[in-house]
């Protein structure tokens, strides 16, 4: 007698149809983590540790031998990975009385969910930046990424000069020009001069028109004047709908940036669906297991207008 076909017997099939639908909607083709951050697959164990190392002195004259050097350790940060997911289900007449738009929704869902929590927290990098944020990692300086007071473990070694990254202006043109300059006279753990060259503006999408007007004008803004922009060409505007303040922007060195920021997924999004015997109802759930740090802040500046 032939067995008549069921979902258990294509339960494989209708996974991997809705993990289809699942990746579809949690892979935005506008998401910002993956261009921000270094993306890691994470070692086993609760946590990634890092520490930074200062850099060797100048070189000295040679006089028949060599003077030798040592770098310094520098600060550490443990990023602790955390656990989200979400579940839901339908129920049995439901699924009988609006089975293709119920069954291909209920996933879907559960992808843009996902996106949006990881982009929020994946922006929370900027939207903590002036807070000694501690939700993912603790750094061992002590002091928020966009600080007026950072520090060095080098013995002997003046801040007052380079270890400011902390700005309150408006995003112009000029504060543009300025906040260039003082990136690039950012100092080392020994207060020396670092190669950093700032080409990239993050902004809220309040400040999306204004960063495009900065960054591709011809001549120079707001003035009748046949002056060049100097900033036309120089940079790459990245908005993000998750920065949620509507004044505050960041300026960053890409190369630095990817050298000093890091995404570690322990447990990549992990979808998943079942059904209950009796009750007969459908479930599906999404799990992950991430965390996320900085290393060191050389690589960006931030405004906290007002």
């Amino acid at each position: 007698m032939p067995v008549p076909q069921s979902t258990t017997a294509h339960a494989e099939l209708l996974d991997r149809r809705f993990s289809k639908i699942f990746d579809g909607a949690y892979k935005n083709p506008d998401e910002k983590r993956s261009t921000l951050f270094t993306v890691q697959t994470a070692r086993k164990g609760a946590d990634e540790k890092m520490s930074n190392i200062g850099e060797l002195g100048d070189l000295v004259p040679y006089t028949g031998s060599f003077t030798y050097d040592s770098t310094n350790q520098g600060y550490e940060v443990t990023a602790t990975h955390k656990e989200y997911g979400k579940a839901m289900s339908i129920t049995r007449t439901m699924r009988d009385d609006d089975l293709f738009s119920v069954m291909d929704k209920q996933p879907a869902k559960l992808g843009r969910a996902t996106d949006r929590t990881l982009e929020n927290f994946g922006a929370r990098i900027f939207t903590m930046a002036f807070s000694n944020d501690t939700l993912f990692y603790v750094h061992s300086e002590g002091v928020p990424l966009c600080s007026n007071s950072h520090t060095t473990r080098s013995p002997g070694v003046s801040t007052a000069v380079g270890f400011d990254n902390l700005g309150v202006s408006a995003l112009s043109a000029t504060a543009v020009s300025a906040y260039r300059i003082q990136m690039r006279q950012f100092r080392g753990d020994r207060a020396e001069r670092l190669a950093i060259r700032p080409n990239e503006l993050w902004v809220p999408v309040d400040l999306e028109d204004t960063a495009y007007e900065i960054t591709n004008s011809m001549g120079k803004l707001d003035t009748a004047n046949n002056n060049v922009n100097a900033q036309q060409g120089r940079w790459s505007v990245h908005v993000w709908d998750y920065m949620s303040d509507a004044n505050d922007w960041f300026m960053c060195d890409s190369m630095m940036r990817k050298e000093n920021l890091f995404w570690w997924n322990r447990i990549a999004p992990e979808f998943a669906k079942t059904g209950e015997f009796d009750t007969m109802d459908w479930k599906w759930r999404v799990y992950v297991r991430f965390s996320y740090n900085y290393n060191g802040w050389r690589w960006v500046m931030g405004s906290q207008v007002s």
